[in-house]
């Protein structure tokens, strides 16, 4: 029995769930991804800022950027001829805080 077992019984996913489930880990199983992503949780960046912070090329941050907001991990806020990125949702910041708290005191 696990501490979720009283509150949320297992779950039975169906093949859609499953595979976007899965394509939500993919997607943060990048070194790059995880680190443009846990930048964005002290709050809105835009792409020059996300590469500095995340130390990769601009060139990177806009591809990876691109499959963030496919898979809804992140959205834009345009501004005049600057795009802001932020988080999608509290979701995403909850699992980037607990996944952090994992490795860092698993």
């Amino acid at each position: 029995m696990n501490m979720y077992s009283d509150v949320h019984p297992s779950p039975v996913l169906d093949d859609t769930e499953a595979l976007s489930l899965a394509e939500l880990f993919q997607a943060l199983g990048d070194a790059s991804r995880v680190r443009i992503l846990t930048t964005l949780l002290a709050g809105e960046h835009n792409v020059g800022e996300l590469a500095t912070r995340a130390a990769i090329s601009e060139s990177a941050v806009s591809h990876h950027l691109r499959g963030l907001r496919l898979m809804r991990l992140v959205r834009a806020d345009k501004r005049g001829r600057a795009v802001y990125y932020a988080l999608a949702d509290d979701h995403v910041r909850v699992l980037l805080q607990q996944g952090l708290d994992h490795v860092r005191h698993g």
